[in-house]
C-alpha cells in the first residue's frame, strides 16, 4: 500500500475538524432521524445512538488528538547487522485494509476512520442500519476532507448491506481484507468468525465483574460499585457481576446495605442462593448461564464466594474478558487476584469504567480488544499496524 505524507494525512484531519464543526446542524438533523425510526425497545442501544453538541465536541477532540499524535507507520522496531553484512531493520507497516462491523455508535464512524486513516490504512466502516443517516452523513463529511486533500475516498467507505448481504461478503469480500474488528455481543462475533476469510479481533463484550474482599473498605466499594454499574449502562467496561467475600466484617448488614443502594439508584438485582439466605425477597438468578450475559441494563447479579481464589475462578469461567476489579486494603490478595484473572484490564480499588483509550493515555479507540493476538485492550493508533522486515545486502547468499 502507497505511504501517505504524515503531512497529508494531518491535512485530511484538519480538513474533518473544519467541516464537523461548520455543519453541525445537518449532522443532528440525520441523526434526528434515525432517533425517529427507533423503537427505543432497547435502551443502552438508544443511547449510544444519539448524538448532541456535546458528543459532536468529542468527535473533533478524537480528531484533533489523532492528529497531534506521531505516524506510526514506517517506524524502526530494530536493527540488526549481521556478519555476512546483511542489514535487516524491522519497521511498522500498515495493516492494509480493515473491516469494523459494529452498532448503534455514529462516534464509532469517526474514530476508527481517523484511526484507520492515520496509520494509512483502508476501512470499511459496517455501521447498523439503526444509524444509517447518522453515518452517511459522517462519511460523506470524510469523502469531502479526502477530496480537498486530493486523496481518493476509497480510503473509508460504508458498507450497507443486511445480515445475508454481509454474510456473502465476508465469505468473498469484493477487495482484500486484512483484519475484521466485531465490536457487539456474542451472536455478532460468532456470526464473524463463522463466515470470515481473515483475521478476526474480539472486542467489545463487557460482562465486568468486582469482587469485595474480606479486607476491602466498604465505603469506597459501595462508591466504586455505583460508579461501575450506573454511570453508563451502554459502555462495554459498565459492571454487571459483584461477587462478595463471605469473611467480611457484618456481611449480612452490608449485603442489605449494598441492596439498598442499589435498589435507590434504580438498578435490579439477581442474587445465587446464598445471597438470596439474607436478601430474601432478591430475585433468583434463573441458570448459571446468566454469569456469562452482558446485561447493558440497570441490573445486575450479587453473588457469594468463600475466597478470591474462588472469586478468580468464577471470572474466568463467566467473564467477557474484559474488565475485572477487586477491592481490597490487601497488596497480596490484590497482586493475585490481578495477576491470575484473565481479562485485558484488571484494577485494584477502582471503577471498571477507566477501560477506555482516553482515560488510559491512547486517546481515541478502534476498540478495547479482549484478543490476545495481535493486541489486548485499547486498539490506539499504535495497535493499528504490523510490521515488515527489511532487508539491505550486497549480493550475498545463504552457503
Amino acid at each position: 500500500m502507497k505511504l501517505i505524507p504524515t503531512e497529508i494525512k494531518n491535512n485530511v484531519l484538519s480538513s474533518m475538524i473544519q467541516i464537523l464543526n461548520e455543519n453541525r446542524k445537518e449532522l443532528l438533523n440525520a441523526n434526528k432521524k434515525d432517533l425517529e425510526l427507533f423503537t427505543k425497545e432497547d435502551q443502552a442501544m438508544y443511547d449510544r445512538l444519539v448524538l448532541t453538541d456535546k458528543k459532536i465536541d468529542e468527535m473533533i477532540l478524537a480528531v484533533t488528538k489523532v492528529k497531534s499524535q506521531n505516524d506510526p507507520v514506517h517506524k524502526e522496531i530494530s536493527k540488526k547487522e549481521l556478519d555476512n553484512g546483511l542489514t535487516i531493520i524491522n519497521k511498522t507497516a500498515p495493516f492494509g485494509t480493515i473491516m469494523i462491523i459494529y452498532e448503534s455508535r455514529p462516534d464509532v464512524t469517526v474514530e476508527a476512520a481517523v484511526l484507520a486513516f492515520k496509520a494509512n490504512n483502508k476501512i470499511l466502516l459496517k455501521g447498523g442500519k439503526e444509524a444509517l443517516y447518522s453515518n452517511k452523513i459522517l462519511v460523506d463529511f470524510w469523502h469531502q476532507a479526502l477530496i480537498e486533500n486530493d486523496l481518493p475516498t476509497d480510503y473509508i467507505q460504508l458498507l450497507v448491506m443486511n445480515r445475508e448481504e454481509t454474510q456473502a461478503f465476508l465469505k468473498n469480500p469484493t477487495e482484500k481484507l486484512d483484519l475484521i474488528v466485531p465490536r457487539g455481543g456474542e451472536k455478532l462475533i460468532a456470526f464473524v468468525k463463522e463466515h470470515a476469510k481473515c483475521a478476526v479481533l474480539v472486542s467489545g463484550r463487557g460482562n465486568n465483574f468486582l469482587f469485595v474482599d474480606e479486607n476491602a473498605n466498604w465505603e469506597q466499594s459501595i462508591k466504586v460499585i455505583l460508579n461501575a454499574k450506573t454511570d453508563k449502562i451502554s459502555a462495554c467496561n459498565a459492571l454487571d457481576k459483584i461477587l462478595i467475600s463471605t469473611a467480611i466484617d457484618d456481611y449480612q448488614e452490608k449485603l442489605k446495605n449494598l441492596a439498598n443502594i442499589l435498589e435507590n439508584n434504580g438498578v435490579s438485582i439477581l442474587a445465587d442462593t446464598d445471597i438470596r439466605k439474607v436478601l430474601k425477597d432478591a430475585t433468583p438468578i434463573p441458570n448459571e448461564e446468566v454469569w456469562k450475559e452482558e446485561f447493558l441494563a440497570m441490573k445486575c447479579c450479587i453473588g457469594a464466594v468463600n475466597s478470591v481464589d474462588e472469586a478468580i475462578h468464577k471470572i474466568n469461567k463467566n467473564s467477557g474478558g474484559h474488565s475485572a476489579s477487586i477491592m481490597t486494603t490487601d497488596p497480596s490478595k490484590a497482586q493475585v487476584f490481578m495477576e491470575q484473572v484473565d481479562c485485558a484490564a484488571v484494577y485494584q480499588n477502582a471503577s471498571t469504567r477507566f477501560t477506555d483509550g482516553g482515560q488510559m493515555g491512547v486517546g481515541a479507540e478502534l476498540a478495547i480488544s479482549t484478543d490476545k493476538l495481535h493486541h489486548r485492550g485499547p486498539l490506539g493508533l499504535n495497535e493499528l499496524v504490523t510490521n515488515k522486515y527489511y532487508f539491505f545486502g550486497d549480493g550475498q547468499i545463504r552457503e
